[in-house]
């Protein structure tokens, strides 16, 4: 597992898990501008308290991710604070990591990289297992909400090189799964995924 002081690559396709201690900042760089990446966190100390999408969105009062928002826990405990964002802001709080039935709802015979089993590979990779499949924060995704209620799936808005910045609020285990879709644009009119890099410090 990737620890403190480190920076490193978030491989296209798959999952990373990286240890952040309390206090520690974690810069995501979308390094190819197109990557979205789901992201979940985890107390490392009980894996059982993890990153709430639905608590976040209670506890701040809205939907959108802006710098200053604080992402807490099942338990309504601060975990991440979002303190820089150099994209237009497009991230997503509201949608499920895919798996392996999206990907058959989308006509893929046989199996496709997912996110959902990335979290669990990357867990697996550092003797751990999550208690469930959380809604991940899916950062650089743009998921517009219109008038109607409805959502749109674009292609991100963010640019080579965009990032973002947290800081821990506990010690964390954090989770990132360079999404692998390929078949809808989520990813970038290319439909291609790419490499992303993080650092820690």
């Amino acid at each position: 597992m990737a620890g403190s002081g480190d920076e490193g690559v978030l491989l296209a396709r798959r999952g990373t898990a990286i240890k952040v201690t309390q206090g520690q900042s974690l810069k995501v760089i979308n390094t190819h501008g197109s990557q979205v990446l789901d992201t979940w966190a985890f107390n490392a100390a009980d894996v059982s308290e993890y990153m709430s999408m639905d608590h976040t969105r209670s506890v701040n009062s809205r939907w959108a991710v802006a710098v200053g928002i604080v992402f807490v826990s099942t338990r309504r405990r601060p975990m991440l604070t979002l303190v820089e964002d150099s994209t237009p802001g497009a991230h997503d709080t509201l949608l499920c990591a895919c798996n392996a039935e999206i990907y058959q709802e989308l006509g893929v015979e046989g199996h496709h990289d997912n996110c959902e089993e990335n979290l669990y590979a990357a867990l697996a990779a550092v003797g751990l297992k999550p208690p469930c499949s959380p809604a991940p924060l899916n950062l650089f995704m743009n998921v517009p909400i219109n008038l109607d209620g409805t959502v749109t799936r674009l292609p991100p808005s963010s640019r080579a090189a965009d990032h973002l910045t947290f800081r821990a609020e506990m010690d964390l285990i954090v989770v990132f799964s360079a999404c692998p879709q390929d078949i809808t644009p989520i990813n970038g009119l290319m439909r291609k995924p790419t490499d992303a890099h993080y650092a820690v410090f």
